[in-house]
């Protein structure tokens, strides 16, 4: 019987690290990337190991599309050698950035960053691996609150994320003939690194999201991971193209 296995980007830290740690517990194993933090990478490793799974970390910045062929056939590697299988079922797009600025304030080079990274590295990382990807898998993208609420000095990133809750309906409707279900996930603020991690280091920055938030408190990284991991149960199979908010109740 051939191993579940995910490929997740950006699995060394934050909602990609609860996410493969969660599959683990669910004797999913994993590949994943990291960008440059090789020792995180290592760790998450081998918490996978500890929880009797398996996962595998391979380098990708998903900002460079030369490296997208390399990454494949790398991928293709460590399927045939960890696993003995030449397909994998699940994909989770998680690797982003989030960078600040006004409409006004917005640079060209701040705006390419976004959309390399958020959009096109998502468009064209999903676009190299869907051979790959059995019929019957899953490909869950991450979006942000953002796309339904505002915040001032997030106007590109949240355009980013909404053109990849567009991308993601599209391609529900694509992959359908191969049972491929494709939804996203569009968490709220949470408290990890990201942004550099203004939201669990700003006091000011925190207290103002809890008191805008149903639930009370600001989102940690295992309120996202085993929603992830759940939503990949063989029960969800008959959801696709839809918007999943996991944001504990923000501006409700």
């Amino acid at each position: 019987m051939n191993k579940r296995i995910a490929v997740i980007t950006g699995g060394n830290r934050g909602l990609g690290k609860s996410t493969v740690l969660c599959l683990a517990k669910q004797s999913i194993d994993c590949i994943f990337t990291y960008r440059s933090h090789e020792k995180e990478a290592k760790e998450v490793v081998k918490q996978v190991q500890d929880l009797g799974s398996k996962a595998v970390a391979l380098q990708l910045d998903v900002s460079d599309m030369l490296g997208f062929e390399g990454f494949a056939q790398q991928l293709q590697n460590v399927l045939q050698t960890h696993w003995q299988q030449s397909e994998f079922d699940y994909l989770i797009n998680n690797a982003g950035v989030g960078l600040t600025s006004s409409f006004a304030d917005t640079s060209e080079s701040t705006f390419d960053t976004l959309i390399n990274i958020n959009l096109r590295g998502v468009f064209f990382v999903t676009q190299t691996l869907l051979p790959f990807i059995k019929n019957g898998g899953r490909i869950i993208n991450l979006s942000s609150g953002l796309t339904r609420f505002s915040l001032p000095g997030h106007i590109t990133y949240a355009m980013t994320k909404g053109a990849i809750e567009v991308m993601t309906r599209y391609l529900a409707q694509e992959l359908a003939p191969k049972n491929i279900t494709v939804n996203v996930v569009a968490p709220g603020a949470i408290e990890t690194d990201f942004g550099n991690g203004v939201v669990r280091d700003n006091d000011e920055v925190n207290a103002f999201i809890t008191s805008q938030t149903a639930m009370g408190r600001v989102g940690v990284t295992d309120d996202i991971g085993p929603m992830i991991a759940n939503l990949l149960a063989d029960e969800n199979r008959w959801m696709t193209g839809q918007r999943l908010e996991v944001s504990g109740g923000m501006y409700i």
